[in-house]
């Protein structure tokens, strides 16, 4: 497993992680996904030294049956001593499986309150502000008033740190001048690099930066870019695969990116947890730069 990054400055956690969203369906408003298979992932993460589980309670199976948040607790709690469970509010599931988007305090109040009561926790370790769906962050919207009311539910203990997704730059400016910002989860693997201007940002900060969709937004996504043929060469040196490339890669990038790739496989997830021991040589980082 990788070196470790202290959130915030507090909670020390592998730097390769799990992301739960691919535990209930494989696709968004797909099937159920069997939940002991999820509950079997989840134990085996554990098992592999997995301390950061990213999660959300709008990641649920199209029909809602099977939900991120209750395989977790079910399989996990009582949880260990130093597991960290981030989620992210913002998004709501409609009645139709879609999403909506939840901006009024109260609101927000209501989804922090279900992450408490879903997960079975007095306080969430890490709560991002997710801003808007899967499209690019939308560029001259204020985050000030949805932050502020989560930076109140922090105050009153029920968070304990707090994270931005799918923002900008000026997004960050604008919330780190309300309350501190743990970490950011923007769109960014090796073969998506344009948001490395903030990267470099949260680094300069310390503040964590976890990519979501690190491999692509699906394992066959980043075999497509024009990056492939280098990442099987390096693959090959390494006798690894060229997913686990990119996550080395990712990883490599800044000593403040942490991965959370997802899977609801138990041989993927050993793939992935294995790309925390490939060190990238200065040749292999030249030739996938």
């Amino acid at each position: 497993m990788t070196n470790g990054f202290r959130l915030d400055g507090d909670l020390l956690i592998n730097r390769i992680g799990f992301g739960a969203m691919r535990l209930p369906t494989n696709v968004f408003r797909g099937p159920a996904r069997d939940p002991e298979t999820g509950r079997a992932v989840l134990r085996r993460a554990v098992e592999l030294g997995v301390d950061h589980i990213d999660t959300a309670a709008f990641y649920t199976s199209g029909d809602g049956t099977v939900r991120a948040n209750t395989l977790i607790r079910e399989a996990l709690h009582p949880y260990p001593a130093g597991l960290v469970l981030a989620t992210k509010v913002g998004p709501d599931r409609t009645p139709d499986g879609g999403l909506a988007a939840i901006t009024d305090p109260a609101g927000l109040r209501r989804l922090v309150e279900e992450n408490l009561e879903t997960l079975g926790v007095e306080r969430l370790d890490l709560v991002y502000l997710r801003i808007g769906g899967i499209a690019p962050p939308p560029h001259g919207e204020s985050v000030a008033a949805r932050f502020e009311a989560l930076a109140a539910l922090r105050e009153e203990g029920l968070i304990r740190h707090l994270g931005l997704s799918n923002v900008t730059a000026g997004h960050l400016a604008e919330a780190r001048a309300i309350a501190p910002v743990a970490a950011v989860q923007n769109h960014f693997h090796a073969a998506k690099r344009d948001d490395a201007g903030l990267l470099a940002a949260c680094a300069e900060a310390g503040i964590a930066y976890v990519p979501f969709f690190p491999l692509g937004g699906g394992r066959g996504d980043l075999t497509a870019d024009r990056t492939a043929a280098v990442a099987v060469a390096v693959a090959e040196r390494h006798g690894a695969t060229v997913p686990q490339i990119a996550l080395a890669w990712l990883l490599a990038s800044s000593p403040v990116t942490l991965a959370i790739p997802g899977t609801g496989s138990l041989a993927h997830l050993e793939e992935n947890i294995a790309a925390g021991a490939i060190t990238l040589s200065p040749e292999d980082l030249s030739d996938l730069a």
